[in-house]
């Protein structure tokens, strides 16, 4: 039909008649050439569509990249205020527990060497015994003794016969304004002077030992006064103290001086006892319970036999250590005075100890 059409098409378009050869020859081209502007109108649709696709894939695609953006920026942001935040931390924490040059260090003691490679600046230990002189290094020099202190802040309560039962309340003399230091016990607690002299003694509390002192006849003035008295009765010639927790660089002792305060006050079974305890929680009047430990973990392993101990640190006076200690049979006191780095003044008493295991006769 579509052949007869195109024929009577071509005759009356030129004036003659084709045979049917030229006739299907003709009919193919047309219809290859409708077929090409049909497949090239669709190309161009597809074109089209796949443009407008695109486009609007790209838009997306733009919206999603600037919203990453946007929270990759704010996640770098967040992420360099939490490093800052972290450095910040790290920084805080460093310098608290750095420890920086020490009075021992600025006058030479870091230079000498010992037998033992003590961290410690100054050493001295004793068989309590006979006196005798088991280890020594740098042991007549006086240095700032830190919370050593308060060994001769708990003698002298002791020896005072004040009353143990008595409940003194914490107040704002008893903030630490030479260090500036905090402390669980708040102002307006209310603990018993025993209680205050147990957490002075085990857990070094520095407003524990202050109100102890507050609280003697005469004041914090007086107590001193008689922490320097009793120094001199006991022959501590190179001590001088100036406050009753240890927190001024001034309160100093030689590690010499310091074995006849371990010696004076190992005399007081309460001493002993409220030094060497590991745990003990208090009940501030009105406050909520506290549970303080020991400054010391010496105390709390088997293989030690310590009859009394107290640590000390502030930044002129280093790491400090003292104890009374039963090794090998043979009752020792030790001090360390001016060590660096926290576990270090332990390590230098095991190192002590070993000395004194390997002393024991042989055979």
């Amino acid at each position: 039909m579509v052949a007869l059409r195109l024929k009577s098409m071509v005759k009356s378009m030129f004036g003659f008649s084709v045979n049917k050869s030229v006739l299907s020859t003709i009919l193919l081209a047309s219809v290859f050439s409708v077929s090409q502007v049909s497949a090239a109108a669709d190309t161009q649709v597809r074109a089209k569509k796949s443009s407008v696709k695109k486009s609007s894939v790209t838009q997306v695609s733009s919206s999603k990249v600037k919203k990453n953006v946007k929270r990759n920026k704010q996640v770098a942001l967040a992420s360099k205020s939490k490093k800052t935040i972290k450095s910040k931390k790290i920084v805080r924490t460093a310098a608290i527990i750095n420890d920086g040059p020490s009075t021992g260090d600025a006058v030479g003691l870091k230079q000498s060497k010992d037998a033992l490679s003590l961290a410690s600046n100054a050493a001295f230990v004793v068989d309590q015994d006979s006196s005798a002189v088991l280890f020594e290094k740098n042991a007549e020099v006086s240095l700032p003794i830190a919370s050593i202190t308060k060994l001769m802040t708990s003698l002298i309560v002791v020896e005072a016969k004040q009353d143990l039962d008595e409940v003194i309340e914490i107040t704002t003399e008893d903030l630490d304004r030479e260090k500036g230091t905090g402390s669980r016990l708040a102002i307006g607690a209310k603990l018993s002077r025993a209680d205050l002299l147990h957490i002075a003694l085990m857990s070094s509390e520095n407003r524990a030992a202050s109100a102890l002192g507050r609280s003697y006849p005469g004041g914090l003035p007086a107590f001193v006064a008689a922490m320097n008295a009793k120094a001199k009765q006991l022959g501590m010639h190179d001590t001088h103290y100036v406050d009753s927790s240890g927190l001024s660089s001034k309160n100093v002792a030689s590690a010499r001086d310091l074995v006849k305060l371990i010696n004076a006050a190992y005399q007081y079974p309460i001493i002993r006892e409220y030094s060497t305890d590991t745990k003990y929680v208090v009940n501030p009047k009105g406050k909520r319970l506290l549970e303080y430990g020991t400054t010391n973990h010496l105390v709390e392993k088997s293989d030690w036999n310590i009859g009394l101990q107290k640590t000390g640190y502030i930044a002129e006076a280093g790491r400090c250590l003292v104890m009374q200690a039963i090794i090998e049979g043979r009752a020792v006191v030790m001090v360390f005075l001016d060590s660096k780095g926290k576990y270090s003044r332990l390590a230098d008493a095991s190192r002590v100890k070993k000395l004194i295991q390997g002393m024991r006769p042989q055979g």
